[in-house]
C-alpha cells in the first residue's frame, strides 16, 4: 500500500512517541531522555530509551529502535498499512489509501474472515449429530455447553472435504482455504497434473485461537481418538497467526480480576480451570514459552504462575521457562501438582485431571501455596543427590553455588542461602562465602569477554542487520557522523558537498538522498518521519546511530573531517595510483 509521504509526515507530528511508548512502557526521565525496560527482551536495567527531541525510540540492550510506526509495528505485531492505521485511528485520521497496492491488507482482511466463517460451521458442527463424538469428549471431560460456547468450541466431524465444500459455497476460494491453512495439499498428483486437496482438520474438537483484538487468527485441534496423532494439531503460521506470538484464551484472562495469569500446557487445561473459576489461565500454542509471550503477559499482570505437567516433560518446561523469565520484570511462581495415587502407585497429573479429581478449593489451595522459581529449581536440584552421601553432597552444593551465583539481588542471594545450607547441613557463612567466589569468577570472566568485544572495533561498528553490513567500516563511520551532524543542524545540507554515490552504504547513501530532498521539499527532517516508512533493521541502524555522542561546537569543521575520510577512503578503494600519490602526498606534508 502506498501511503502518501505528506500524510505519514502529519501523522508522525500527531503522535508523541512519548505519549505512545507510555501505554506500554513505564518510563522514567533521567537527563533528556526518558528510560524504562525494553518490551522486546528480558532485562532488570533499563536500557530502553525514548527520545522527545527526536521523536525515536532505541534500546542499548537488544539494539531495537526506529520511529513512532516502527514501534507500534513492533508491539503489536502489525504490518506498516496497519501500523499506519492503528495510529491513524487514534488521531482521528483517515488513510488515503491508493488502490492497486492493498494486496497483502486485503488478503489479511480476507483470511481473517475466512477463520470467522470457518470457526462458526465448527461450532455448527459441534452442536449437530456429526458432532456427537467430540460432544461426548466434552461431557466425559465434564466441560458444560456453557464453557463450550464461552471458548467457542466446535468439531471437526469425520470425513474429507466438509469444511472444504462448506465454505467455497460461502465465496472463498481454494486457494485462500491453502493459505490460511485450514485445508491441505496431498502429495499424489491427479491425471489432470493438480494435487487433492482436503481439510485439515479432521475428526477433532476444535479450538478457534482468537487474539486480544478478539480476531479468530487460527485453530487448535484436539484428537478425540487415542492412538491419533498428532494429540494437537495447531495451523500452520500464516499472515494472521505466529504461534510465538499467541497465547491460547488471553483474549479472556486480559479481562480477569485476580492478580496474576496462570500459565498451563493445554487447552483442555484452560477450558477447565476457567470453568472453575480460575480465569486467569492461559497456554502456549504447542511451543516452549518465548520472549514475545512473555511481553503480552506483563500488560496484564506482574505475577506469572507456571503451573505444567508434573512429568518430566512439564519439569524440564518449567526450568526452560524460569530460565527466560530470570530477567524478566514478572515476578513468578511455580505451583506443583502432586502424583495422584491410583492402586498404590503414584500417577502423573495435569491441571485438568487434578482440578476434576479435588476440585477447585483444592486448587486454590494449591494457588496460594505456590513457591517462587528459585524453591522449584533448589528443590528439583535436591531431589537429584543423596545428600546423606558426602560426595553427593559436595556435588550439589557446587551446583547450588552456581545457581545461586546467578541473583543479582543481595537480599535474595541471603535468603537463598540460608536456606540451601540449612537443606545441607552446612553453615551459612560457608555457603556465602563460596557463592560470592563463584559471583567474582563469572564476574571476571564476562568483563574478560566485554574488553575482547571493545578490541575488535570494526565488528563493533557493524550493523546487527546482515544485509546492512559495512564493506568499509572506516568510511561508513564517517558516514554515520555526516548524517549525525544534519540531523543535530539541517542547515549543514545544503552547505555538505558529498553526493548519495559517494556514500559506500547503499542504506546511508538513500538517508543522505532523503534527507537533502526533504529540505528540498520543505517537509519534515525529524528523525521518526524518516524512520516511519523504513525496515525494522533500517530504523534500528539510524537510533543507533543518532545515540552516539556528537560534538555540535565544531560541526562545520566535524563535517569537513567526516568528508575528507569518506573521500580518501574512496580514492583508495578506486585503485587510481596517480590520485592515491596525491592523497598520500597530501598526508604526509599535513603530517
Amino acid at each position: 500500500m502506498a501511503i502518501p509521504e505528506a500524510f505519514l509526515d502529519e501523522l508522525v507530528e500527531r503522535s508523541d512517541i512519548v505519549d505512545v511508548v507510555s501505554q506500554y512502557v513505564q518510563l522514567t526521565k533521567k537527563g533528556g531522555n526518558l528510560f524504562g525496560l525494553c518490551p522486546f527482551h528480558n532485562e532488570k536495567t533499563p536500557s530502553f530509551s525514548v527520545s522527545p527531541d527526536k521523536q525515536i525510540y532505541h534500546c542499548f540492550g537488544c539494539g531495537k529502535g526506529g520511529g513512532v510506526v516502527s514501534f507500534i509495528m513492533a508491539i503489536e505485531n502489525l504490518s506498516f498499512p496497519d501500523a499506519v492505521r492503528f495510529l491513524a485511528e487514534k488521531n482521528g485520521m483517515t488513510v488515503p489509501e491508493e488502490s492497486g497496492d492493498q494486496e497483502i491488507p486485503r488478503q489479511r482482511r480476507r483470511m481473517l474472515d475466512l477463520n470467522r466463517e470457518a470457526a462458526r460451521w465448527f461450532y455448527a458442527a459441534l452442536n449437530s449429530p456429526e458432532g456427537a463424538k467430540a460432544a461426548a469428549y466434552l461431557e466425559r471431560r465434564g466441560i458444560s455447553r456453557k464453557t463450550a460456547n464461552r471458548f467457542g468450541l466446535g468439531a471437526a466431524p469425520e470425513g474429507w472435504d466438509k469444511l472444504l465444500i462448506a465454505m467455497r459455497a460461502k465465496g472463498f476460494t481454494q486457494d485462500e482455504l491453502l493459505s490460511a491453512g485450514l485445508v491441505t495439499a496431498g502429495q499424489r498428483r491427479r491425471e489432470s497434473g493438480t494435487r487433492s486437496v482436503y481439510d485439515k482438520f479432521r475428526d477433532r474438537l476444535i479450538f478457534p485461537v482468537i487474539d486480544i483484538r478478539g480476531e479468530v487468527v487460527g485453530f487448535s485441534g484436539r484428537a478425540l481418538n487415542a492412538d491419533q496423532e498428532p494429540k494437537y494439531l495447531n495451523s500452520p503460521e500464516t499472515l494472521v497467526f505466529a504461534k510465538r506470538r499467541l497465547l491460547f484464551a488471553m483474549n479472556l484472562a486480559k479481562n480477569t480480576k485476580r492478580s496474576n495469569i496462570i500459565l498451563v500446557e493445554g487447552n483442555v487445561d484452560v477450558v477447565t480451570l476457567h470453568q472453575a473459576g480460575f480465569d486467569n489461565t492461559v497456554a502456549t500454542m504447542g511451543t516452549a514459552l518465548t520472549t514475545e509471550q512473555t511481553r503480552i503477559i506483563s500488560r496484564y499482570t506482574k505475577e506469572l504462575v507456571l503451573c505444567y505437567d508434573n512429568d518430566p516433560a512439564g519439569k524440564k518446561a518449567t526450568e526452560k521457562a524460569l530460565d527466560l523469565l530470570k530477567n524478566s520484570e514478572l515476578s513468578v511462581r511455580v505451583l506443583k501438582l502432586p502424583d495422584r495415587i491410583v492402586d498404590g502407585q503414584a500417577v502423573k497429573v495435569d491441571a485438568d485431571d487434578f482440578v476434576r479429581s479435588k476440585g477447585a478449593d483444592a486448587f486454590e489451595r494449591l494457588l496460594s501455596g505456590s513457591g517462587g522459581g528459585m524453591e522449584f529449581r533448589l528443590g528439583e536440584l535436591r531431589d537429584k543427590y543423596d545428600l546423606t552421601d558426602d560426595v553427593q553432597r559436595l556435588e550439589y552444593l557446587r551446583a547450588v553455588c552456581l545457581m545461586l551465583a546467578e541473583i543479582a539481588s543481595p537480599v535474595e542471594r541471603e535468603v537463598w542461602c540460608s536456606r540451601a545450607a540449612a537443606g545441607a547441613g552446612v553453615t551459612s557463612d560457608a555457603l556465602r562465602q563460596e557463592v560470592e567466589r563463584q559471583r567474582v569468577r563469572i564476574q571476571k570472566n564476562g568483563r574478560k569477554q566485554y574488553e575482547r568485544t571493545l578490541a575488535r572495533p570494526a565488528r563493533n561498528a557493524q550493523p546487527q542487520e546482515k544485509k546492512l553490513h559495512y564493506e568499509d567500516v572506516r568510511s561508513a563511520v564517517a558516514e554515520e557522523g555526516v548524517i549525525r551532524l544534519l540531523f543535530l543542524d539541517p542547515s549543514m545540507i545544503s552547505e555538505c558537498s558529498l553526493e548519495p554515490e559517494d556514500f559506500t552504504s547503499a542504506f546511508l547513501g538513500r538517508l543522505y538522498a532523503d534527507l537533502r530532498q526533504r529540505q528540498r521539499e520543505g517537509r519534515s527532517l525529524t528523525p521518526s518521519a524518516l524512520a516511519a516508512s523504513m525496515e525494522e533493521g533500517e530504523a534500528a541502524l539510524l537510533t543507533n546511530l543518532l545515540s552516539k555522542p556528537e560534538t555540535g561546537g565544531q560541526a562545520k569543521a566535524t563535517l569537513r573531517n567526516y568528508t575528507d575520510v569518506i573521500r580518501q577512503e574512496r580514492i583508495m578503494k578506486s585503485g587510481d595510483l596517480e590520485e592515491i600519490s596525491k592523497l598520500m602526498r597530501k598526508k604526509n606534508n599535513l603530517e
